[in-house]
């Protein structure tokens, strides 16, 4: 059906990292196409949609990316496998000849209508979606949700997309038959009913002048691309642009066009998908919400029963364990995506939350979290915390709205709640506001980072690791560094990096590897035991840490303490292992580190040559990264008292280097 395009290979290990950062590329890549506006628009739109719909779980899936179990993988994989083949259609669609998709369609019906009008269902492009609807759906199945670590509201979101798709799957819409019948009169050269070709017009988007120049270059390149061949669909569809060019020219058609749609929008009544229906009032919901039970309202109505003393469930009677609104963004999406497509407009306060919108935030909606966050209870104040988390991790406008409402000190209060999970929600929230880096400086402003070190004892690994990426976050800012050391963040980054899961390791060895560039952190690392872990973490591949490991070692080097300390520990020759075996990436950095420890000491340089690393340094001089080379052959002049005086200039150009 389309390209698969080459994906991370899943067989014995497989690269979380990769399948999951494919996975994204491929979601901007449909976001970035335009938007079709032929015959096959709606299709198109409706595709698209939900493509971008799995964004969330692919942004929850990134931080995590690395402990995804192999079945969750392979199923991943499927759905990029599936993706891929959604954009391709979606490509060729946008990119091909209008009058060519429907005129191939018209062919189409007219072969098969002397055997039966089933075939009027099964028409090539709406093939073509159906199939990659189901590939999609299909693939989702094969994962299982509550083996990914991921928010509950984001597994509830992918699951109602699911049920959508499947629904999607068993349904394909009829062929316009009143369209095939007026091409059917049009291609006629001597028909020229000029409300005929207005209808073609219109259906076609071909409306202005620079629609039909566009048309005319898509049916310019398919002439190219036949060779000379001769193809009567060619001559028909040419004769037909023809028309429908002198048709613009004559009449104003975009104004004659948007009255009769404006009109019919009015006079048709398109049912309501149950799901969109409020289980209250019946009516089709605006700004949905979810309640304690699961079950999606309408908010104004759901507000009603809960203010007038109702502690259930209206539908379900079911007790409710609490009466916290969250709102079902994904529902609203999809009610949005209907209405656009159905030609209905929500009221004003709604008809603008397209899922495209840069910012989810609105003044009362933030008012109403603040008052949460402050004087709330418990739950609430954890309820709140998480939807901030949520919203400050979406897009850039929110993280500004949220800042300039007030929320940053309130999270930072937060960060001493005596509810793990309030504080998990408020920790996270900061991390996600601090990529903005005005709220960089409010947050240090309101003097947070002793708070935020605090989490990293909390009761929760994932409070703890979010303090550790935040603290990361903020240590970007020079000044920041010796702040964070002198609150004591470094030995608790430590405990983590030994302790935490495979991300949390690698959030604790970034943010230590960013504070250690302040050289008097260095020293509180070396002084904390750092040295000792990381050579125990050196030994033992499986961790995965090996590059992280010798960043570090390697920034410690650089101070006479941390050499002191790393030499002590004997890594010499496990460092002429990892040059003998490891990765390009690691024997790069292992050949650096050595080099460190050798310069000026003389009894490291002895240990390196009894060991055999001149035999490791000569082939990573021949096969090695530019800076290993450079490194190799250093370590190759320091070893030989009687080098050549070219070589003895390479090491002191690398040296100054």
């Amino acid at each position: 059906m389309g390209s698969t395009e080459e994906g991370p290979e899943i067989s014995g290990g497989v690269d979380g990292v990769a399948v999951v950062e494919a996975l994204s590329g491929v979601v901007e890549e449909v976001t970035s196409l335009p938007e079709n506006r032929g015959p096959l628009r709606r299709m198109s739109f409706d595709l698209t949609q939900r493509v971008k719909l799995l964004a969330p779980l692919f942004d929850e899936l990134r931080d995590d990316a690395g402990s995804i179990r192999p079945d969750e993988l392979r199923g991943l994989e499927s759905l990029r496998v599936a993706l891929v083949e959604a954009k391709e259609i979606l490509r060729l669609v946008n990119a091909g000849s209008r009058l060519y998709q429907i005129h191939f369609e018209r062919n189409f019906l007219d072969f098969f209508l002397i055997d039966s009008l089933q075939v009027l269902r099964s028409s090539k492009f709406e093939i073509s979606f159906q199939m990659a609807t189901e590939s999609i759906e299909k693939a989702i199945n094969e994962i299982c949700l509550d083996n990914l670590n991921i928010p509950l509201e984001v597994k509830e979101q992918i699951e109602l997309l699911h049920s959508h798709l499947h629904r999607a799957k068993e349904t394909m819409e009829l062929p316009d038959l009143q369209l095939h019948r007026d091409l059917s009169w049009a291609l006629n050269e001597n028909y020229s009913d000029i409300s005929v070709i207005k209808r073609i017009s219109e259906k076609l988007q071909l409306k202005n002048k620079n629609d039909i120049i566009k048309e005319s270059v898509a049916l310019n390149e398919m002439v190219i691309s036949s060779d000379g061949e001769p193809d009567v669909s060619l001559d028909d569809m040419s004769l037909l642009l023809k028309k429908i060019n002198d048709c613009v020219l004559s009449e104003n058609l975009a104004s004659a066009s948007m009255d009769r749609k404006t009109s019919f929008s009015k006079h048709r009544s398109p049912v309501i998908p149950d799901d969109f229906r409020c289980p209250m009032s019946l009516e089709l919901m605006k700004d949905p919400v979810i309640i304690s039970s699961g079950l999606t309202y309408e908010r104004s109505y759901i507000q009603k029963w809960l203010e007038n003393g109702h502690k259930t469930c209206p539908k379900t009677q079911q007790p409710l364990s609490h009466t916290i609104l969250t709102p079902n963004f994904i529902l609203k999406s999809l009610i949005v995506q209907w209405c656009d497509a159905n030609g209905i407009e929500l009221n004003k306060k709604h008809s603008n939350m397209k899922p495209e919108n840069n910012s989810d935030c609105n003044q009362a909606g933030i008012k109403a979290l603040m008052s949460k966050l402050a004087n709330g209870s418990q739950e609430e104040q954890r309820a709140a915390a998480g939807e901030l988390r949520l919203l400050a991790k979406r897009n850039a406008d929110n993280r500004i709205c949220i800042a300039e409402a007030g929320a940053i000190p309130l999270l930072i209060q937060l960060l001493s709640s005596p509810d793990p999970r309030t504080q998990e929600h408020a920790v996270t929230a900061l991390l996600n506001l601090s990529i903005n880096d005005d709220n960089k400086h409010i947050i240090v402003k309101e003097k947070a980072i002793p708070k935020i070190v605090e989490v990293l004892q909390s009761e929760t690994m994932e409070a703890r690791e979010n303090a550790a990426a935040t603290l990361f976050s903020l240590s970007v800012v020079d000044s920041n560094k010796i702040l964070i050391g002198e609150a004591g963040a470094i030995p608790l980054l430590i405990s983590l990096l030994c302790e935490g899961s495979p991300r949390g390791k690698k959030d604790a060895a970034t943010a230590i590897f960013n504070l250690c560039i302040y050289n008097g952190n260095k020293l509180i690392a070396v002084k904390a035991g750092i040295v000792d872990h990381l050579i125990t973490m050196l030994v033992d591949p499986t961790l995965g840490m090996i590059d992280e490991t010798l960043a570090i070692l390697a920034i410690l080097s650089n101070n006479q303490d941390g050499k002191t300390a790393i030499a002590s520990s004997h890594p010499i020759p496990l460092l002429v292992k990892l040059m003998k075996s490891g990765s390009s990436r690691v024997r790069e950095s292992a050949a650096a580190l050595m080099y460190s420890l050798c310069s000026g000491v003389e009894q490291n340089l002895k240990v390196a040559k009894e060991v055999g690393a001149e035999e490791a340094l000569k082939e990573l001089l021949e096969t090695g990264t530019e800076r290993a080379k450079r490194k190799a052959g250093s370590l190759l002049a320091l070893m030989h008292q009687g080098a050549e005086p070219s070589e003895i200039a390479y090491t002191c150009v690398e040296q100054n280097a």
